[in-house]
């Protein structure tokens, strides 16, 4: 991963609403979930919410996929991993890290 990329995913995430947005989705993993699911969920105004998950995929943190009438939002495990693995770089020293369990959770995503 380069440096513009984990920044502009560090950006979008760098907003309370998008953060919580990013990370309710996160939590149904492949499920999704639909705006209307999230604003149920988060109460955040269509048009706010609308705005943030523009904001989410064109990071490329979340993937927007159209099942009939819905739109479904997932996130998109790759670039998750993809900035674990970014900021765990040369971790430690370049010996193994003591806890390892917080990445392999982001994996399973």
């Amino acid at each position: 991963m380069k440096n513009p990329d984990a920044i502009s995913a560090f950006l979008a995430l760098g907003q309370e609403s998008r953060l919580n947005v990013f990370r309710l989705i996160v939590q149904r993993g492949n499920v999704g979930l639909t705006p209307s699911q999230i604003i149920e969920k988060l109460g955040i105004p269509n048009a706010t919410l609308s705005f943030h998950l523009k904001e989410l995929v064109q990071a490329n943190l979340l993937l927007v996929e159209r099942q009939s009438r819905n739109l479904i939002y997932r996130p998109n495990a790759k670039l998750v991993q993809d900035l674990s693995e970014f900021l765990l770089d040369n971790c430690c020293g370049g010996k193994s890290c003591a806890n390892t369990k917080s990445l392999k959770k982001v994996k399973s995503l």
